[in-house]
């Protein structure tokens, strides 16, 4: 990110824009929705422009630095390349921050596009790479959000006082969401303000009227990586949550869905390497659960597999803590659909084996000799340094060296990698992998699948 977004706060600061035409009237139709003082400073002015006197202020000559005085912000929008640098030039000697129009790279600041339902705003910016995609975005978000949201923002502001008394967390979140989700809306939509205003008494008195709410864990999978891949349940959850526990493997890409205000906490395990005591985890669990915190556990993958979910709802049974299992995209699925393959095929393999290379103990034994068999089919979950051992005892147990094995690193993100190999050479092809990594055994992948390109979803 380049540009850090954030809401600058114009109520009576002064604005200066350099220029007189279409350029600077573009800018001047969404600086009038603020509370700014503005100035245009050019030797000559659009009608349109002159229609707005006195509302703004006219010079009648180029800008020029004592123009600055007091500015917060100026733009240089002349449409005349040398003027602009002139500008920007008075601009960084007055400390000002300077927008040259449709000059990305001269410019402190950029303008977004806005879907205005004052006071709910919403900027969408695209770094200046794609205004054409941000105004499709814009027209996307104004057909969904009702004129009468910015009403409801309103009254909702002057009612925050009274909504203070209610506990800070979840009990206060749980008010808001049920006025601005259902109670609000209807209110509006069939009595009008008045309706709003004491829908919200009526609201406030019943929250405040409950018992604060017991604390919980919901085991939500975080699928292989894609966040397109949560499922929507997860989805609402990691939005919901007080505390975040989540594995070494989760992606950045899912705890950036996760709400800003919510405590996260890492517990990454890594074979060989610094993991956090399982016993710690639990009790981390049982210690903000036990306090009344909503607490997701943000498992990598499927939480059901291969994930020690029984040591944990062991622990929180024990506490007395209710808890739930959201599920997900295992990483096989996700290996297998990367590979346009089906894990199960009629006249192929009747079952399918998930197996992990690493137990308690170490490198973990499994009915090696129906893995073995011919037209077999295993998911290894874990396997890139079990990889000698799996293919010794699958030799051992009459497996053929020529036994299709496909590789997936990272399934399902922007470095996933695939590779095709024989049982062989196994071990020579685990070596080189870094990330995460599903062992596919006796499932080659598909001819088209060595061209396949991900799928993105239409906008």
């Amino acid at each position: 990110m380049q540009h850090f977004p954030i809401f600058l706060n114009l109520n009576g600061a002064h604005v200066v824009i350099g220029g007189g035409g279409e350029a600077a009237l573009a800018k001047l139709r969404l600086l009038l929705k603020t509370e700014a003082r503005i100035t245009l400073c050019a030797s000559a002015f659009l009608p349109d422009i002159m229609a707005l006197r006195p509302r703004v202020t006219l010079v009648h000559r180029p800008l020029l630095g004592c123009d600055l005085h007091d500015a917060r912000l100026v733009y240089a929008a002349t449409e005349d390349d040398a003027q602009d640098a002139r500008i920007r030039a008075l601009g960084h000697k007055a400390g000002v921050l300077v927008n040259v129009v449709d000059n990305l790279d001269a410019s402190d600041f950029i303008t977004p596009a806005i879907v205005d339902r004052d006071p709910v705003v919403v900027a969408i910016g695209t770094e200046g790479a794609a205004p054409v995609l941000a105004r499709k975005i814009k027209a996307g978000l104004e057909s969904d959000l009702p004129a009468s949201l910015g009403t409801l923002a309103r009254i909702g502001k002057a009612f925050r006082p009274m909504a203070e008394n209610l506990p800070m967390g979840a009990a206060r979140r749980d008010f808001w969401a049920e006025f601005y989700d259902r109670a609000g809306p209807d209110a509006l939509a069939h009595g009008g303000e008045s309706d709003v205003r004491a829908v919200l008494d009526g609201l406030l008195a019943r929250h405040m009227a409950q018992e604060p709410a017991a604390g919980k864990v919901d085991f939500v999978s975080a699928g292989p990586g894609d966040p397109d891949l949560l499922t929507l349940k997860a989805r609402k959850l990691l939005d919901r949550a007080d505390v975040v526990i989540h594995d070494r493997l989760v992606s950045g890409a899912i705890l950036e869905l996760i709400r800003r205000e919510a405590r996260i906490i890492a517990v990454g395990k890594e074979g060989y390497g610094p993991s956090v005591p399982q016993s710690e985890i639990n009790a981390a669990l049982v210690e903000h659960a036990g306090q009344g915190a909503h607490v997701v556990r943000l498992k990598g993958g499927d939480a059901s597999i291969f994930g020690r979910l029984d040591e944990e709802t062991d622990a929180l049974d024990a506490a007395g803590i209710a808890w739930q299992v959201i599920p997900g995209v295992t990483s096989a699925s996700a290996a297998a659909a990367s590979l346009g393959q089906s894990l199960t095929r009629r006249g192929r393999n009747r079952d399918l084996r998930l197996v992990t290379a690493h137990d308690m103990k170490g490198f973990a034994e499994a009915d090696w000799r129906a893995l073995a068999a011919p037209g077999a089919v295993t998911a290894l979950y874990m396997g890139k340094r079990a990889a000698r051992f799996v293919q010794g005892r699958l030799l051992m147990h009459g497996a053929s060296p020529a036994m299709d094995v496909a590789i997936v690193e990272n399934a399902s993100c922007p470095d996933e990698t695939r590779l095709h190999t024989a049982l062989s050479d196994l071990p020579q092809a685990a070596a080189n992998l870094r990330g995460p990594a599903i062992i596919l055994l006796g499932l080659p992948p598909r001819r088209a699948a060595q061209s396949q390109s991900k799928t993105e979803l239409a906008l």
